[in-house]
């Protein structure tokens, strides 16, 4: 028994023994980790005081470059350094150095003020005056725009038929939906400087799918023609045999030039590709002095006339302050007016992310063939092919065994192509994907679309094609086809001068396969040639020393910046 009383005392001796060790124990795990909790307090509160010093010393020295750190660390936290690798322009000239007018919603339109994210801001730099001019433009339009009091003043004659003897305070132009996309977008930047030109208010005729393609480009007021105008339903049938038309009055009764003579509420003015001698006085002086005392103008054109204005010598000193560099009218014009919708630009942001965004550089390849067969054709393969490798684009193949490149130090070229059929790009991506480049190069060879034939009445088709002249805009080099207004305006949007395939004959790839552009303006395809002066006959591509003949049309006149040449 007492044995047994010992061994217990013995056993809770123990027990008591162990049960302080491990006290103590949990006391020095405790305060081993309140020590370790201080010393990384301490070791953050060192890296925070370190970071705010590098900071501000920063700051001090050179505020800009501050400014340009926290920039790139908002990018990295918005992921937009991924999205966006190859940007040159800062994303935050919105206003494309004061071009756009400030305060339109971002939400509703998402591409006027996204553009330069892409890398893609202005070529050249507007001259303050067209800035003061589209900001008197906007002023206008916001007075005179549709429902206003104005507006609806102005319209009581238009219903009435009187004549508009009196002057009017506000006068418009109404664009008809005609023609091409290529066409309306060329012919909506003519209209629009016309409007500049003349102080009219350009509204818009909706046609299939003009909202549907385009953003509104001015503040608070539309610049759609509304849907109860009084004579939208005749706007379609307006052609060259109208009473209506410029040209027929005219013949009948030359209107205006004496005082006696009527001024009508609205003359129609037809400057499609199919207008004749008397429709082509539209250009000439005498004529622009009597349509200015008209209201109403409405016009039909699929031209892009914007260069024989500059021969009218009316406009001649408005002109020159407007564009001091000639060659830059539909790029400045393009940029500020026509803006993909969400839609649109929903097409565009994708496809530039999946197959751009990362290539070292972007070449575009723009293919129109005017021929009644679909295609595709060798001999017009052959000459993208040779053009390109001519004139160092692409790359040519490897003959021999290809060296081993890391594939990080491997530069990559994107191909986009666009084309209604995809013959060409197969042909080019399989060249491409059978053999190296003698650079080293990768080269991925890209196609949106291959509609087949052109469905102009489309929405999704004309989506896809606004999409398309958008991205071939994005590129850095570009190659087009001749007489197409497809190209012409991606060549005008992106301040580019194009290589131009030249037209073949005969189904054989002429040679040279293309030329290099005077200027990234469009042609004007229908030019009037007439010394409205002399009454004579003349070569309007003669007369001033920036407006001369195209290079893929040779009657054609193409605006070109004279100075460079």
């Amino acid at each position: 028994m007492k044995r047994f009383r010992r061994a217990a005392n013995d056993y809770q001796q123990k027990q008591t023994k162990n049960t302080q060790n491990e006290a103590v124990l949990r006391f020095e795990e405790v305060r081993c980790g309140i020590d370790m909790m201080k010393i990384t307090g301490f070791l953050i509160v060192c890296l925070m005081v370190l970071s705010v010093m590098f900071s501000l010393s920063v700051i001090l020295k050179n505020p800009s470059e501050a400014s340009r750190v926290l920039d790139v660390q908002s990018d990295k936290v918005t992921g937009f350094e991924n999205d966006f690798p190859n940007a040159y322009e800062d994303p935050k000239d919105k206003l494309l150095g004061g071009l756009l007018p400030p305060g339109l919603d971002e939400k509703s339109c998402l591409s006027r003020y996204q553009s330069t994210i892409y890398g893609r801001g202005l070529s050249h730099q507007p001259s303050p005056y067209l800035i003061s001019r589209l900001r008197s433009y906007e002023t206008l339009h916001k007075r005179c725009g549709p429902y206003t009091e104005s507006y609806n003043r102005t319209l009581v004659k238009l219903k009435s038929g009187q004549e508009a003897n009196d002057p009017s305070d506000c006068n418009y132009l109404v664009w008809i939906s005609y023609s091409g996309l290529g066409n309306r977008i060329l012919t909506l930047a003519s209209a629009f400087l016309y409007a500049i030109l003349t102080s009219r208010v350009l509204l818009v005729d909706r046609g299939a799918d003009i909202p549907d393609l385009f953003c509104e480009p001015f503040p608070d007021v539309s610049w759609l023609l509304p849907l109860d105008f009084p004579i939208t339903n005749q706007l379609n049938s307006f052609d060259q045999r109208s009473p209506e038309s410029h040209g027929n009055i005219m013949k009948n009764n030359n209107f205006g030039n004496s005082s006696g003579s009527a001024i009508p509420s609205f003359v129609y003015l037809h400057l499609a590709h199919d207008y004749d001698d008397s429709d082509k006085l539209f250009f000439c002086d005498q004529e622009q002095s009597v349509l200015q005392k008209v209201p109403w103008l409405i016009m039909k054109t699929d031209n892009y006339f914007i260069p024989s204005l500059f021969l009218i010598s009316s406009f001649e000193q408005e002109l020159s302050q407007l564009f001091p560099e000639k060659d830059t009218v539909f790029h400045f014009l393009g940029r500020y007016l026509l803006h993909p919708t969400n839609s649109v630009w929903g097409l565009i942001n994708r496809y530039y992310q999946a197959y751009m965004a990362r290539a070292d550089e972007k070449i575009g390849i723009q293919v129109r063939v005017f021929d009644s067969d679909p295609g595709p054709f060798q001999h017009v393969l052959d000459q993208i092919l040779d053009c390109a490798l001519k004139e160092d684009l692409l790359p040519n193949l490897n003959q021999e065994e290809p060296s081993i490149i890391p594939f990080r130090n491997r530069k990559t070229k994107t191909v986009l192509v666009t084309s209604l059929s995809s013959g060409y790009s197969e042909a080019i991506r399989d060249k491409y994907w059978k053999s190296s480049t003698s650079t080293g190069e990768v080269i991925a060879v890209h196609q949106p679309s291959h509609e087949g034939y052109q469905q102009t009445e489309k929405h999704m088709h004309n989506r896809k094609a606004w999409a398309e002249m958008y991205l071939l805009s994005l590129t850095d080099k570009l190659v087009t086809s001749s007489w197409s207004t497809f190209g012409y305006v991606a060549q005008g949007l992106g301040g580019l001068k194009p290589w131009i395939l030249d037209k073949p004959e005969n189904r054989t790839a002429p040679n040279p396969p293309c030329r290099r552009a005077m200027s990234m303006e469009p042609c004007f395809h229908a030019p009037p040639f007439y010394d409205c002066k002399n009454k004579v006959g003349t070569d309007t591509g003669a007369l001033v020393p920036h407006v001369r003949h195209c290079e893929d049309m040779s009657w054609g006149l193409k605006l070109v910046d004279h100075d460079s040449w």
